[in-house]
């Protein structure tokens, strides 16, 4: 769960809102110039190699360039991954932990690096149009390292240019997908959001 947490809030910076009128990729590039925030609530479905009934998840996210995100699963389990721009901490309060790493260690050349807000980073991706299904067009990326830890991330979109779904795909045969709920680009956002400490009586883990 830690791990599929992380990867979802490593693809914050995927998404955005795309103009109707450009195509994924184009659009993904512009907004990555000139998005500063971004928040939204969430459904997440995880649906397994197997094929075994998807487990499902719910919750709100936000990101700020540079560098700082907030990924909370409210239900059925709370969860917490915050990136105050120079550390990442996940929380997990049923056991309570907390594991910290530094920003560059923990993101290296995942989709979260573009946090640090510039294009240049994505020649870290193939990016490429993924056409239509489900009534969205949707945009591709994939890793070109092999250590990304998954195998590519894909967005889709409805007509008039909103982000409607997410789905990535891990090195382990899960498919994840995300229903966006509510979402605002360029909102203003509390500095709060992007702050942790760790709770009284916490194991901290790392940094």
């Amino acid at each position: 769960m830690k791990r599929r947490l992380f990867l979802f809030a490593s693809a914050l910076i995927l998404s955005l809102p795309l103009p109707a009128s450009a195509g994924a990729v184009d659009a993904l590039k512009q907004f990555l110039d000139s998005t500063r925030s971004f928040k939204a609530e969430f459904s997440q479905s995880v649906l397994s190699k197997s094929g075994r009934r998807p487990q499902a998840s719910s919750g709100r996210l936000a990101f700020q360039k540079p560098g700082k995100f907030r990924w909370e699963v409210e239900k059925p389990y709370p969860q917490l991954m915050v990136g105050d721009g120079q550390k990442v901490w996940i929380h997990d309060p049923e056991l309570e932990q907390v594991t910290v790493k530094k920003m560059d260690q923990a993101l290296g050349n995942t989709p979260a690096a573009l946090l640090s807000g510039s294009s240049d980073m994505l020649r870290n991706f193939v990016l490429s149009e993924g056409g239509e299904a489900d009534g969205l067009n949707w945009a591709e990326a994939r890793p070109r390292s092999q250590e990304a830890g998954f195998d590519k991330v894909r967005l889709g979109f409805a007509a008039n240019g909103d982000l409607k779904a997410m789905e990535l795909s891990d090195n382990f045969g899960q498919t994840t997908t995300l229903r966006f709920h509510q979402p605002e680009r360029n909102p203003a956002l509390a500095a709060s959001l992007f702050r942790f400490t760790p709770p009284k009586g916490a194991d901290v883990i790392g940094e």
